[in-house]
Parts: structure tokens; C-alpha cells; sequence
């Protein structure tokens, strides 16, 4: 099936759409302003050693110096400068375990035996700036790629942990001969990622060459570059666009600012030349995103119902701890019986739903409730129609047979936010549930507060501070219980309406 992928770039935001025969399938944001430092390397500088606590502070060129613990440390392998002839050498070189984590042999040596001040280390951001505190980092350098992770450090060969145990070894032997050096030496290390349970061994390979000319790229700058400067910068959003989405499958990569498409071009050319050539600068007055309608199909993926072109439609509720669909037929009366119909319905919704996942990213556990199906063949063609669809995803999907309650079970591995993650925010005024009290019940919730306040005070006077939806309540249909309540309690009750306040919204204040 033919793709195009669109990308739309402006200083602030880079927006990327995914196409297939005319519809859009998948949508990625990358904002300027949120994107973190986790996975870049530089070439530090050891500003200060603190042996209690076994860290050093390390100057890579931010505002605060970052922070590198022991357990975080390699042989010094990567400093420009060896340490001084009254230290003692560096620890051995350790291993790496599935994740690509490095561990330090034991006994660790203590960290001043190992950095000194003023040294030139090569370190990998761990964990972002966060208040006050620096980043967080790690000697232990890794690099990822689609398939792999490269461990330019170790020469170990691993396994995802998540891929099935018979399936490893398998997988482990194919890599080792992928990597092999031909003397036959191991020129780094790499863990298979999850996603690569079912590349092919030509896949891997451009992996591997990509990872390798990377880390030649990083330590050539190491050796040019000043102490506190920066090395490799993790992709960004484009970039990953062509490491990750582009396929044979890809007919062209069209994008509207001339000058990435300048750095698109250049980075094609070093990392991917087979990707170059699908690459077109886009200079029509339309914006990009309006030739496939990108913007309207957002829009419509933060809205809880999805309409179906017979007329059913979805309603799709994204919670903590799973995702729902429910499928209904709605105004859909064309086939000639009930049956038909359902069928009819289901067969669309299972295409549907599929797109929803990648477009949304749903990811986690997903229930689907399909309209319920007398036929046994019925619920075989659905199924087999769902399983077909979901099998397009470039995220792994697992999913069950209809349940006894007729339901469909699913998972989708979680890769990043969901769509409405990153750019909605639970509403204000309903704190997320989407519904909020009637304004009668909060009429009635305030009666109770002030009954309750006037048994523990004896004020002059109760004042009531609402929106003003409730406050006209009280003043029109619930007077006479505001009314009753003031000569019950023997004190008189004011209104003031607030329309800064939501509806759920009020204070009761005792003059």
C-alpha cells in the first residue's frame, strides 16, 4: 500500500502526517520547547569530585552542572586525558544487560580513584534538568537505533527481555553474525529491540551500518571539540521520521520549510542514501496539512465519537488503565435484515478502530465491544478483517477472540503519549470525569454547607458566592427553599454571582 508522509515545520512545533491511499493514518508532534536532553553526549568536564557521596558534578555547557554517579561511570576510555601517575588505574570493564545497561565490576573502585578534577569525560544525558537540580548522567554510553541499541563500549550481545524466551537464541545467533567484524572480532555491542523480533537480516544490517557511522561521527567530534561542548544530539523529529517511517512502501517524504529540507537532505545523503531520492520540497500556497484535510482528522481523533460511513459509529473512551471502543449501528438501516446489518457495521468498525489506534496511539490494553452477532462465520469474518487491519501497525499489537461476553481483547505497545496526551489537558471545570453536577444539586449542596456552617457559627449574615447559573436558580425555582432555610436557621442569606467561576464553583462567606 503507498505512502506519503507529510511534514509540516514551523520554529515552534514539528508536525508530522502519515498517508495511505488518501486517508491519514498516523500523526507525531515534537514541540521546540519540550523537547528534553535525555540521550544527547557530550564531551563533559569534571568540575568537582565528592568522595562521600560517591558523584562527581560534571560541566557539559548547561546553566547547572550535571550530576554523575559512580555506578554511572566507565573505564576512563572515553577522557581525552589520562588520569594523574599518583591515581590508580580504572576499574575493569564491565558488561551489558538486556536495556543496554552497563554495570560496573565488583568491587567498584571509589570514583576519586577514578576521575579527577579538570578531566575530559564523554557522558550521556540520563535524566533532564529539573528545578533546581542538574541532569543526570551516564559514562556508560548507548545509542539507539530503529531495531538496535549499540553499546560502542562492550562488545555483549543481547536480547530484549520482552521478546518470547524461544525466540532469543534465535535472534541472538543472527545479530551475532550481523556484527561480527571480518577477522571475527565484535567491534561494540548491541541489544535487539522489541521491535525487531520480525526484521529481516537486511534490515538490521543498514541498523547496525547507521549505528557504527554514528558513534565514528561522535568520536571524531570528541576528539576536535573543546571539554563542555556537546556531541551528538538525539535525532529529532524529522530525522526519525526517515530513520523510522519510511519504507518501500513510501512513495515520497514531502516538507515545507526549504531550509530543513536543506538538513533533511544532507542527513539522508550521510545516514541513508536510498531515502534521499524520496524526499521533495513542498512550495504550494496551500498549507501542507490541507491537502489531506491533517488538521480536521486531529480534530476528530480528540473527540470520543468517530461516525462510520454507513452511518454506525464509535464511541472511544481513553482511561488510565485501559481504552474502550464501543461500536454501534446508529441511523445504518441499508442491508436487508438485522443481521446484515450488524455484520455490515462491524465489518467497517474493525477497519476503522484499527486507524483510530495508530492515529490516537492508543497504547496498553483495549476492550472492543462489537455489536453482538448471532453467526458464528460473522464473528470469524470480523475478527479475521480486525486481526488483517491491526497487522498494517508498526507497533506491536497482540489481540484474543471474542470473550464470553462478546467482547474483543487487545494490546498495543505504549511507544510515546497518546494524541490527546499532548495536546489536551483535563478540563477545569469538570476535572476530567465530563460531566459536571446540575446546577439544582448544587443549589441543594449548598443549603446542606450553610445548615451545617450555622450549627458550628452564628454569623450576621451567610453569603453566597456561585456561578451565575445557580445563583438565578435560587433567586427564580429554589427561592422558596432558600427562603425556608434563612428563617430556619434565624439568619438572613445573601447571593453574589461570580462569572469567573465554573459551576461546580461556590464559597459560602460569614459576615
Amino acid at each position: 500500500m503507498s505512502q506519503d508522509i507529510l511534514i509540516n515545520w514551523a520554529p515552534q512545533e514539528t508536525r508530522v502526517a502519515v498517508v495511505e491511499q488518501g486517508a491519514v493514518q498516523e500523526v507525531h508532534l515534537e514541540r521546540t520547547l519540550e523537547r528534553g536532553l535525555v540521550g544527547n553526549i557530550y564531551l563533559g568536564k569534571v568540575s568537582r569530585v565528592l568522595p562521600g557521596m560517591q558523584s562527581a558534578f560534571i560541566d557539559i555547557g548547561l546553566d547547572r552542572a550535571a550530576f554523575l554517579h559512580v555506578a554511572d561511570l566507565m573505564p576512563n576510555i572515553n577522557a581525552k586525558h589520562a588520569a594523574p601517575k599518583d591515581r590508580a588505574p580504572s576499574a575493569g570493564e564491565g558488561s551489558a544487560e538486556g536495556g543496554g545497561k552497563m554495570l560496573t565490576p565488583d568491587p567498584v573502585q571509589p570514583i576519586e580513584r577514578q576521575i579527577f578534577e579538570g578531566q575530559a569525560l564523554m557522558v550521556q544525558v540520563l535524566k533532564d534538568p529539573i528545578g533546581s537540580k542538574g541532569a543526570r548522567l551516564t559514562a556508560q554510553i548507548s545509542i539507539a537505533g530503529r531495531l538496535l541499541v549499540f553499546l560502542p563500549q562492550d562488545n555483549h550481545i543481547g536480547v530484549s527481555q520482552k521478546i518470547p524466551a524461544a525466540q532469543r537464541e534465535a535472534l541472538r545467533q543472527r545479530l551475532l553474525a550481523l556484527t561480527a567484524m571480518p577477522d571475527g572480532s565484535a567491534a561494540g555491542g548491541f541489544i535487539l529491540r522489541t521491535n525487531a523480533e520480525d526484521a529481516t537480516d537486511e534490515e538490521m544490517g543498514e541498523d547496525i551500518a547507521y549505528l557504527r557511522k554514528t558513534w565514528q561521527r561522535i568520536k571524531e567530534a570528541s576528539s576536535r571539540q573543546p571539554p563542555a561542548t556537546v556531541l551528538h544530539v538525539d535525532l529529532n523529529l524529522m530525522q526519525r521520521v526517515l530513520r523510522d517511517l519510511v519504507g518501500a512502501q513510501t512513495q515520497s517524504i514531502r516538507i515545507d520549510s526549504r531550509e530543513q529540507f536543506g538538513l533533511l537532505q544532507a542527513f539522508a545523503a550521510e545516514f541513508m542514501p536510498d531515502t534521499a531520492r524520496k524526499l521533495q520540497l513542498y512550495t504550494g500556497e496551500r498549507p501542507i496539512f490541507d491537502l489531506f484535510n491533517v488538521d480536521e482528522e486531529i480534530t476528530r481523533a480528540l473527540s470520543r465519537r468517530v461516525d462510520l460511513k454507513s452511518g454506525g459509529y464509535l464511541v472511544i473512551d481513553q482511561t488510565e488503565a485501559l481504552t474502550t471502543v464501543d461500536v454501534n449501528t446508529g441511523g445504518f438501516v441499508g442491508a436487508r435484515n438485522f443481521d446484515d446489518t450488524v455484520f455490515r457495521t462491524n465489518l467497517e468498525a474493525a477497519q476503522a478502530i484499527a486507524r483510530q489506534l495508530r492515529l490516537r496511539n492508543l497504547g496498553g490494553i483495549v476492550i472492543v465491544d462489537f455489536i453482538d452477532m448471532v453467526r458464528e462465520d460473522h464473528r470469524d469474518a470480523v475478527l479475521t478483517e480486525f486481526r488483517k487491519q491491526l497487522a498494517r501497525d508498526r507497533v506491536k499489537t497482540m489481540t484474543g477472540g471474542f470473550s464470553q461476553l462478546g467482547l474483543v481483547e487487545m494490546t498495543r505497545k505504549r511507544t510515546r503519549e497518546s494524541l490527546a496526551h499532548m495536546l489536551s489537558e483535563p478540563c477545569p471545570a469538570c476535572d476530567g470525569k465530563g460531566v459536571v453536577k446540575t446546577a439544582r444539586s448544587l443549589c441543594y449542596d449548598i443549603l446542606r454547607e450553610i445548615l451545617r456552617e450555622a450549627r458550628a457559627f452564628s454569623p450576621r449574615e451567610f453569603r453566597v458566592v456561585a456561578s451565575p447559573r445557580v445563583v438565578e436558580l435560587f433567586l427564580d425555582e429554589e427561592s422558596a427553599h432558600l427562603a425556608g432555610l434563612s428563617d430556619f436557621i434565624g439568619k438572613p442569606i445573601s447571593l453574589q454571582a461570580e462569572s469567573s467561576m465554573t459551576q461546580e464553583q461556590y464559597d459560602i462567606v460569614l459576615l
